[in-house]
């Protein structure tokens, strides 16, 4: 299912379970663990060592992955995979100019995301008109929890799904100013849904801030999120919203009829 689409159900009978189980050994591989054994490929997948293993050989055999005999690791055509998507994506392509003139009026750099899970993906970013920028890069992952536009998203869920979300989510901590209280972070989300965006203290790094509105279509609908992320210095008290959320008002209110 991509972002664009309602889950369609499945005759399960109708299902390789063996693609699924092959894609399960790819995504066990991680920025901590990029090399694994089969092993340790199949404890990740829930998988048996041996079922592991031949996944792994035949992602060997077909370019995307390689072995030393011992460790396994991904090779760059593993990429293609992703790449069809970022290049399909509808609504990332289409928000793009919207984002790098929104950009240039501002002085920061915008990003359009969305979730997938528990983790935000950045899609598409505008270019910065500041030689050292800051901001997610398309392809980025990170956990909802600690992101403005995990929050702005989550803001357009009902309540009975929200909960779901909650009680399976892991509130890893990053800073001090983490919010890692399920119940505190559920309230911030409604304070989301009551403000229309949210903005995001010094979650995941020190020093920086991020404001994130949902990006919803002409049905009201929100797969997509709109963000800025900031030095929190250069926008002391009120000023990153006095100055930009106002911005990102704007491009969703332009991008609305025509997503």
């Amino acid at each position: 299912m991509t972002p664009d689409a309602e889950p369609v159900p499945i005759d399960r009978k109708l299902l390789i379970e063996g693609l699924g189980k092959g894609l399960r050994v790819i995504e066990a591989f991680a920025d901590d663990r990029p090399r694994l054994t089969a092993t340790e490929a199949g404890e990740r997948a829930a998988l048996t060592r041996t079922a592991a293993r031949r996944y792994l050989l035949s992602l060997v055999h077909y370019g995307y992955a390689a072995t030393d005999g011992k460790y396994y690791w991904l090779l760059p055509r593993v990429l293609r995979l992703g790449q069809a998507f970022m290049e399909g994506a509808r609504v990332p392509r289409i928000a793009q100019p919207f984002i790098q003139r929104a950009s240039m009026q501002c002085g920061e750099t915008l990003n359009v995301g969305t979730l997938d899970g528990h983790e935000v993906v950045y899609l598409s970013r505008s270019n910065s008109p500041r030689v050292v920028s800051i901001g997610f890069h398309p392809g980025a992952r990170v956990p909802a929890h600690v992101v403005s536009q995990g929050l702005a998203i989550l803001s357009t869920y009902d309540d009975a799904r929200l909960d779901a979300w909650l009680a399976a989510h892991d509130f890893a901590s990053f800073t001090g100013f983490t919010v890692v209280d399920p119940a505190e972070f559920r309230d911030n989300v409604l304070t989301a849904r009551r403000l229309g965006y949210w903005q995001a203290d010094q979650y995941l790094n020190f020093g920086l801030c991020g404001l994130a509105l949902p990006l919803k279509d002409r049905k009201g609908q929100c797969q997509y999120a709109l963000s800025v992320t900031v030095q929190r210095q250069v926008y002391p008290g009120e000023q990153m919203t006095e100055k930009l959320l106002p911005v990102l008002r704007e491009v969703a209110e332009s991008l609305r009829p025509i997503i």
